[in-house]
């Protein structure tokens, strides 16, 4: 049995080591072939016709805003069972967050709570919703895009916990987390726990062209070397810059390291879901415990989140085993510096008690089954 067993991990083979070597050992270390040959896989992964690699998914989400043309005195709707991430990019680009509460079931964003919102609110009010795809469950955007294209909103789906993931349209075909079917933009995220693991790195994926033009140029401090767009051109040197943006590059080896995870991306999913299944049949006739909405067809399962009783006791008798869970997430609206905003306990009843109650088990994918059962036994042993 390993000594420690986190909630996650990254998994980091031969394969992906010498991909990285190969990077250092090449002539580029940033603004090299890897990063294109990454967003090209991913695109294909995904299903997109686009992909745009940056520094991480806080600024995959930032610039995701930033090209959509979000501006003062706009405001977005999010979920705030999520990182805080998922706000702070509305507020990076000087506009207001709101919040709606989740379905207690899925813990995703509450439809018909959105619907609620703003049907009560004058026309214009909203510019876009961001939904979260939590732990890995992917939202339905069609159903969402429904609202959307009513009042005249965007989509950005924060699929940072989902690459693979899938739900099922009207029309029963299978949407991928990031095809853009029905979302504008999609970000994701390739932190250590994720399912693919750069380092730090993100990826926003896009069926318009024009969006994934400006996206280019925003990562890049909005310098374009284009002779075709430039104003001027000085020569084969000139380049220029015709806007604010961020140097929200990726490197060319966190690139490589992802193009070697994307290629086990499949098989990592598989293993997680079959990590979940296995939790979920261990625990389902035990009272004590309620799951997210059970075992679902296209979960990505990034989290495996049980509700408890006594998480506190729970979480620090697990610690003691070496067991080591985590919470996700503290509701956004209750962070210090929300609530100085003027949010405020009682907002959001059901994430609220979500938060009260959540605990993140271990799952990754090199979780073995030893570890898996001594953390199954230890929970159960702890109710009896």
């Amino acid at each position: 049995m390993t000594s420690n067993i986190p909630y996650g991990r990254q998994y980091i083979s031969d394969e992906d080591i010498s991909a990285v070597v190969n990077a250092l050992r090449s002539d580029f270390l940033t603004q090299g072939p890897e990063i294109l040959k990454f967003e090209e896989s991913f695109a294909k992964y995904s299903g997109s016709n686009y992909a745009v690699a940056v520094s991480n998914g806080t600024a995959a989400l930032h610039v995701s805003c930033m090209a959509l043309g979000l501006k003062k005195g706009q405001k977005v709707i999010t979920s705030p069972i999520t990182f805080a991430a998922s706000a702070n990019c509305v507020l990076y680009c000087g506009a207001e967050i709101d919040f709606v509460d989740i379905d207690p079931d899925t813990y995703l964003l509450d439809i018909n709570k959105i619907k609620e919102k703003i049907g009560n609110s004058p026309e214009g009010t909203y510019a876009g919703i961001i939904p979260v795809d939590f732990a890995g469950y992917p939202v339905n955007t069609e159903e969402l895009r429904k609202i959307a294209n009513e009042h005249k909103l965007w989509i950005i789906e924060d699929a940072c916990h989902s690459p693979g993931g899938f739900f099922m349209d009207s029309k029963k075909d299978a949407v991928v987390c990031g095809s853009g079917n029905y979302s504008d933009l999609t970000c994701f995220s390739f932190h250590p726990v994720k399912h693919i693991a750069c380092g730090e790195g993100g990826m926003i994926t896009t069926n318009n062209k024009d969006l994934y033009a400006k996206l280019l140029s925003l990562r890049t401090h909005g310098i374009i070397k284009n002779a075709d767009l430039m104003q001027e051109n000085h020569g084969a040197w000139y380049y220029e810059m015709q806007e604010l943006g961020y140097n929200y590059r990726l490197t060319d080896f966190q690139a490589a390291l992802g193009n070697s995870q994307l290629k086990k991306a499949d098989q990592g999913l598989k293993r997680r879901r079959e990590i979940a299944s296995i939790y979920y049949n261990a625990f389902k006739d035990k009272s004590f415990i309620k799951g997210q909405s059970g075992i679902v067809e296209g979960h990505a399962y990034h989290l495996y989140i049980i509700e408890i009783e006594k998480r506190k006791e729970l979480y620090d008798y697990l610690k003691s085993k070496n067991i080591f869970c985590q919470v996700h997430y503290i509701p956004v609206h209750l962070l210090p510096y929300y609530k100085n905003k003027g949010w405020k306990l009682g907002d959001f009843p059901f994430a609220e008690k979500y938060y009260e109650r959540c605990l993140s088990l271990p799952i990754f994918a090199s979780l073995n089954e030893e570890d898996q059962d001594f953390v199954i036994e230890t929970v159960k042993e702890f109710y009896k």
